[in-house]
């Protein structure tokens, strides 16, 4: 798979590298498929101010969430480490291990003022991770608040963010009357408080990390949006299926809940009306975001990240949830953008959500922590090579094990079932072809293997499943 070139015309530039430290600008979505941004062929939805990122940085086509899941995937980008390494682990979180440092806590040892805004789904608080200055904290810990009956725009009762309210650092002050739980509005309220913080511009360098919820569920049509997106304009995903061919290991997970067996395009359609609604209006968000930066003189030297905790299935092989190792899950909408990094390019070069702790220590010129396993990419950044990642690996409980070669081939693995899926995701990137039972000598030949390359990661990176075995 070769390198691929985009020549667009940045809409402003970049200088060149500047001797001070640069910026950090993080912008990171919830439940956000890569395939959801205007510039990247999604002629659907508009989202300009994530095109003005790819065209004047560098878009990763496949970067990669290892683990499916907000907790883990988040304190994976935290630590720098896989979560078997870091301690939490699963659906239920886990512990982190106590001799860590903490990407914020990396930051500002290195000098920088670090910013926390929005949601907070990790262990610990942003005090102590880390951050020195927090702004529009969500987290958990507003039950009180949340009155029974409460529904989506479908009138589907919500499960998700139930409770959660904004707060102060501590948990000790709560604010009810900014929502309780997601509310249509919730991406400007993260804007304004990332907004307030920008725009204090510090003399020292700044690392300023913004949680958007969207476009996670309970979903709404933000303010302003409505009947912008329509039903009957929504591209159904070209791998759509009414239901999952087996059990993938979370059937009867709360996101698979959301929508009703079996799938049907226009139950899709209706979902991805909405879905894209959110995006378009993070995406405004993100624009007054940038706006603050550049209006502090600082865009020049400000470093601009935005990706997403992981994908989404959306109706993709009849999956409604986030919870499997298909591409439109683990690969995640990726762009980087500032000062030295190339413009308006695209790079298949394979990287981890993990591996932006590293990178973003190289790029700030400091040390990388002992306690950090991820590696930088930084040398793909600045134009020096087109690869990272020779396999990429992706866990998720007990149900799921897989592998993903630079060549383009995949292999699934289904512990509880025995079972196996193999793609070649060149001539099948939709992943609709099944070549895991195939005779032919050579998917023989890539399967073992695959195979082997599995079994070899999960043995040296301590799989705790081999040890129940």
């Amino acid at each position: 798979m070769k390198l691929f070139l985009c020549c667009a015309t940045a809409l402003f530039t970049y200088s060149s590298i500047s001797a001070a430290p640069p910026n950090i600008l993080f912008l990171l979505a919830d439940d956000m498929r890569p395939d959801c941004i205007a510039a990247l062929g999604n002629e659907k939805i508009e989202t300009p101010n994530l095109d003005r990122l790819v065209e004047k940085g560098m878009t990763f086509t496949r970067a990669t969430c290892s683990y499916p899941i907000c907790v883990v995937s988040r304190s994976e980008m935290l630590t720098g480490r896989l979560g078997w390494e870091n301690g939490v682990t699963g659906l239920r979180g886990g512990k982190f291990r106590p001799d860590l440092t903490f990407w914020a806590e990396a930051l500002r040892d290195g000098g920088y003022e670090t910013w926390h805004v929005g949601k907070w789904h990790v262990g610990g608080r942003p005090s102590t991770r880390g951050y020195t200055g927090i702004a529009g904290m969500f987290g958990s810990g507003g039950g009180k608040y949340w009155k029974e009956g409460q529904t989506d725009w479908k009138g589907f009762p919500i499960t998700g963010y139930r409770g959660w309210i904004f707060r102060s650092d501590d948990g000790k002050t709560h604010f009810p009357e900014m929502g309780v739980g997601v509310t249509p509005d919730i991406s400007k309220k993260f804007a304004d408080a990332a907004v307030s913080l920008i725009e204090k511009n510090p003399d020292a360098p700044w690392f300023c990390h913004v949680n958007f919820t969207a476009p996670h569920d309970p979903l709404f049509v933000p303010p302003g949006l409505e009947g912008k997106y329509k039903n009957p304009d929504m591209p159904v995903p070209g791998n759509f299926l009414p239901v999952h061919p087996f059990d993938h290991g979370n059937f009867d997970g709360r996101d698979e809940a959301l929508l009703a067996w079996p799938r049907t395009e226009s139950a899709v359609q209706d979902l991805l009306r909405v879905y894209y609604s959110a995006i378009d209006d993070m995406d405004a968000q993100i624009g007054r975001i940038l706006e603050a930066v550049e209006k502090t003189g600082e865009l020049d030297n400000t470093i601009v990240i935005f990706t997403s905790d992981h994908g989404m299935s959306c109706g993709s092989h009849g999956l409604r949830g986030k919870q499997n190792m298909y591409e439109h899950t683990i690969n995640v909408p990726f762009i980087v953008a500032g000062p030295g990094i190339s413009r308006g390019t695209r790079t298949e070069a394979q990287v981890y959500l993990r591996d932006l702790y590293p990178t973003t220590c190289d790029l700030a010129g400091m040390d990388i922590p002992a306690s950090v396993t991820a590696s930088s990419f930084a040398p793909v950044l600045r134009g020096e090579t087109n690869l990272h990642h020779e396999d990429i690996y992706g866990y998720f409980t007990d149900t799921q094990r897989m592998v993903r070669s630079n060549e383009g081939w995949k292999l699934v693995f289904y512990p509880h079932i025995d079972r196996w899926q193999m793609f070649d995701l060149n001539s099948d990137p939709m992943e609709k072809n099944d070549l895991a039972n195939s005779p032919q000598s050579r998917h023989r030949e890539q399967f073992n293997l695959l195979r082997d390359k599995l079994d070899s990661w999960r043995k040296e990176s301590g799989d705790p499943l081999l040890s129940k075995n």
